[in-house]
C-alpha cells in the first residue's frame, strides 16, 4: 500500500463557553500546526446559520490560512455550489490560486450547508434543481478553465485549482466520474456504502482537462489519545452531539457530567451505535489500524479527519499523535 496521507477537515467549532474569535484562533492554529507536522491537506467547510459552526465564508477564511502557512495544501470542503454564482466562485479560487499557486483546492457540493429558508436567502434564485446545478457545474468547469465563450474568470493564474466533489449519498459521485473531478467521499456524514460509491465512481470516471485519473479520499470523524479515560470521555461526548444534531437542535452541548449521566431511550441507543460508523477513536497504535482498514476498503491512500472536541489541547494532542503514529 501506498504511504497513507492524513488530511484535516475543520469546520470551526464554536466550543461552550467560546467565542467565534476563539473558534477562528483555534482554526489558525491547527491549520500551523498542521502544516508543520506534515499533513497533506487542509480543508474548511460551508455552513450557515448554525449556532456553533463558525465556518461560513471558506473563501475569506482560506485567504487568512495561506497567508500564515508555508506547504499544506489549502482548500473547501466545500463550497456549496447551489448558495452561489459559478462566476464569482471561479473568481474567488483564481484569486487564492494566484496568491498560494499550487496549494488551492476547490471541493463542491450541492447541499445548502443549512436549512432550506437560508439557501433561499443566501441565492434567491436558487431552484434546488439537479439540472442547474450539473449547468453550475459546467459552467465552473468553464471558467477555471477559460472555455467560455464570453466571459472570463479574473484573475488570471499559472495553474489551476483541482476541483473535487463531495458526496456523502453516491449522487454527486456519479457527475464526478462524468465531469473528470476528483471524489471525497463523507462518511462522517454517512457511515454506510462509501467504498462502493468510490468503485463506482473509478469504473465510470472520464478523463477532463484537469484531472487525467480518478481520484479519492474519504472523511470520518477522529479522534486520538494515550489515555483511555479521554478517549472514553470525547466517546461519550460525540455521541451526545450527534445525536443532538439530528434532533434539530445547534447549540453546544452540556458539560461531561451532564451527558454522562444521561439514560437514552432504546431508539435513542440504536441511533447512537448507528452514528458510530461516522466516527473512529482510539490510541495511535489502533487508529492506524482503523485507518490503514478504511483506506483498503475504499482503495484510496487518503483520509481526511475531522476532530471536534470540547477541550482545544486534546484536539491539538490528536493530531500530533496521528502524525508521528504515521511518520508524516
Amino acid at each position: 500500500m501506498e504511504k497513507i496521507r492524513l488530511s484535516i477537515l475543520d469546520q470551526s467549532h464554536v466550543r461552550l463557553g467560546s467565542t467565534t474569535a476563539d473558534a477562528m484562533q483555534e482554526t489558525l492554529r491547527l491549520a500551523k500546526l498542521a502544516d508543520e507536522l506534515g499533513y497533506y491537506r487542509y480543508w474548511v467547510s460551508e455552513h450557515h446559520n448554525i449556532t456553533n459552526i463558525a465556518g461560513s465564508t471558506p473563501e475569506v477564511l482560506l485567504g487568512f490560512l495561506g497567508g500564515q502557512t508555508k506547504q499544506i495544501r489549502l482548500g473547501a470542503a466545500g463550497i456549496m455550489l447551489p448558495n452561489h454564482s459559478a462566476l464569482k466562485v471561479a473568481e474567488n479560487f483564481r484569486m487564492l490560486e494566484a496568491l498560494f499557486p499550487g496549494r488551492v483546492d476547490l471541493g463542491i457540493g450541492r447541499a445548502p450547508g443549512g436549512d432550506r429558508v437560508t439557501a433561499r436567502l443566501l441565492n434567491p434564485g436558487n431552484t434546488f434543481s439537479e439540472t442547474d446545478f450539473v449547468q453550475q457545474i459546467m459552467d465552473l468547469q468553464h471558467f477555471l478553465t477559460d472555455k467560455h465563450h464570453q466571459v472570463k474568470a479574473m484573475p488570471k493564474a499559472e495553474t489551476v485549482p483541482p476541483l473535487w466533489m463531495l458526496t456523502s449519498s453516491g449522487g454527486s459521485a456519479n457527475l464526478a466520474a462524468h465531469f473528470g473531478s476528483a471524489l471525497s467521499f463523507a462518511q462522517f456524514i454517512n457511515p454506510t456504502g462509501g467504498p462502493e460509491v468510490v468503485a463506482q465512481y473509478r469504473a465510470r470516471f472520464k478523463p477532463s482537462a484537469t484531472l487525467k485519473a480518478p481520484e479519492a479520499n474519504f472523511g470520518i470523524f477522529a479522534f486520538c489519545s494515550e489515555d483511555e479515560a479521554v478517549i472514553e470521555r470525547w466517546q461519550t461526548e460525540f455521541d451526545y452531539r450527534i445525536l443532538n444534531i439530528e434532533r434539530g437542535r445547534d447549540t453546544p452541548i452540556p458539560p461531561y457530567e451532564e451527558i454522562a449521566a444521561m439514560e437514552y431511550m432504546p431508539e435513542e441507543q440504536l441511533r447512537i451505535n448507528y452514528n458510530r460508523g461516522r466516527m473512529i477513536s482510539g490510541t495511535p497504535k489502533r487508529m492506524r489500524q482503523q485507518i490503514e482498514t478504511l483506506c483498503a476498503q475504499y482503495g484510496v491512500n487518503e483520509v481526511v479527519l475531522c476532530t471536534i472536541s470540547e477541550n482545544p489541547e486534546e484536539r491539538i494532542t490528536s493530531f500530533k499523535l496521528l502524525a508521528k503514529e504515521f511518520a508524516l
